[in-house]
């Protein structure tokens, strides 16, 4: 399959993967309110933040040794892509041990002090039902790993689309739950089940897709774990700055201003932000055959790729900003039913942020597939830190306007940042990205459509 066909397939997976995640988070929440209730539905809402918290270690070692993974098998160097799974099977094994001894030392501390007789959940189910849900987090830490055989064998798109699949069951088995009259345990017991039994075939799959063929003569690296900690701690930091950033500037939005301009700051970044979707799409279908072209050492790809991705993120930038400005503030007011009202100035603000964001959010899968998140990491905390601060002391004196102000800073900190260090990162001039995509990647893709007009006719 050529790279054109391997990039659609790629999109197009990503985008039915969003519409199947838009589904996940909002198809069940009318029938958990008419089965369960608002409260218990609440109490188990609450009851889910703990488990939430083991996607952020996932992140870091995961994405660490999946991407040493990958850049060692397309730079040539098999054995060593063999001994990094073999040390990260060894590590996961062990998360998942202690993580579950953590999680039933601390259910048994929240059980000393009554935690659980506090809510109107039965304290034992809560307990067993939380229990389960952790061993069904945990066991979810495989994913990252079997995920990095698709991306070497070029087959992005049949992971992207297993997962999918995997979405889509979860969705339909906890909605049989609820209609069958299930709690909390069975609805958990289920989420566990299809976890074990997605991430088994899951993980034969990634084997049967890349034959390796190396695990048995594989060794167990301490440099390997060393470098998969190192870099782990780097990804780590990426869903710390956003919770820092997201949440504090919410915080102090409400700290400020009050409920209600919690309410529309929100909304209004909701709604403006829809336009990110469509960029996480693009970087789901680049970054995997961005970061092999880099690990087979295919440098001008790569700067095509990250050029042609570029240009076609600040287009569709372009593209929602003029709709937003446009149309939007009267969209808002649809989707609102006219009972929230923004100031002109922040919308327009906000709409102004969605450029600034595409310069830098699409510079993000560099620091990916190069396996080096320090840089991003750190200008990451940077900007949301003052970001916040901003947003906190402009709400003081011009409200929601002087939220929005203090929330741009961190788009445009990040687009000064970002896109001129990750373009070093592939030798690429960032003032020239706009002249080498008109005089190199336009041509090449004018042709090709041409060429398959011609075909056709």
């Amino acid at each position: 399959m050529s790279l054109k066909r391997k990039l659609l397939a790629n999109g197009f997976a990503s985008f039915i993967q969003k519409g199947v995640t838009v589904m996940d988070k909002l198809f069940l929440v009318p029938f958990f309110i008419q089965f369960w209730g608002i409260e218990y539905y609440g109490e188990w809402l609450t009851l889910t933040i703990i488990p939430s918290f083991l996607k952020f270690s996932q992140l870091g070692f995961g994405n660490a040794a999946a991407n040493i993974f990958v850049l060692r098998y397309a730079g040539g160097d098999k054995q060593g892509a063999a001994n990094i799974v073999k040390s990260a099977l060894v590590i996961i094994s062990i998360f998942v041990v202690f993580g579950m001894l953590i999680t039933l030392s601390i259910i048994g501390i929240l059980n000393y002090f009554e935690i659980f007789n506090k809510t109107v959940l039965d304290p034992d189910e809560a307990m067993i039902a939380l229990s389960i849900l952790m061993l069904a987090r945990l066991t979810n830490f495989y994913q990252q790993l079997f995920e990095a055989y698709f991306r070497a064998a070029r087959k992005a798109a049949k992971s992207i689309n297993l997962f999918t699949v995997y979405a889509f069951i979860n969705v339909m088995v906890g909605l049989a739950v609820l209609v069958s009259g299930g709690g909390i345990v069975q609805f958990a017991l289920a989420n566990l089940v299809v976890s074990l039994i997605f991430n088994f075939i899951y993980a034969l799959l990634g084997l049967k897709t890349l034959k390796l063929g190396r695990l048995k003569k594989a060794t167990i690296s301490k440099q390997d774990i060393t470098q998969a900690f190192h870099k782990g701690l780097g990804f780590l930091a990426s869903p710390m700055w956003q919770a820092i950033y997201f949440q504090g500037t919410t915080l102090a939005v409400r700290l400020t201003i009050g409920a209600e301009g919690v309410v529309i700051f929100n909304t209004v970044r909701a709604l403006t932000r829809s336009v990110n979707q469509i960029f996480s799409i693009i970087n789901g279908s680049v970054f995997p055959e961005l970061q092999f072209e880099i690990g087979a050492g295919n440098m001008d790809k790569a700067r095509q790729l990250f050029r042609v991705s570029t240009m076609l993120t600040l287009f569709v930038a372009v593209a929602g900003m003029l709709f937003l400005a446009i149309f939007g503030l009267w969209f808002y007011g649809v989707w609102t039913k006219n009972v929230l009202n923004p100031p002109a100035a922040m919308w327009y603000i906000f709409v102004t942020s969605i450029g600034f964001n595409a310069l830098w959010w699409n510079s993000t899968i560099v620091f990916r597939a190069t396996n080096q998140p320090y840089k991003m990491a750190i200008s990451g905390l940077i900007a949301a830190v003052l970001s916040v601060t901003v947003t906190y002391v402009l709400s003081n004196f011009w409200g929601l306007t002087g939220a929005a102000i203090g929330v741009i800073v961190l788009d445009i900190i990040l687009a000064l940042y970002i896109l001129p260090v990750s373009s070093s990162l592939l030798n690429q001039n960032p003032i020239k990205i706009l002249f080498d995509f008109l005089s190199k990647d336009l041509i090449i893709i004018k042709n090709i459509i041409i060429h398959k007009f011609r075909f056709k006719k």
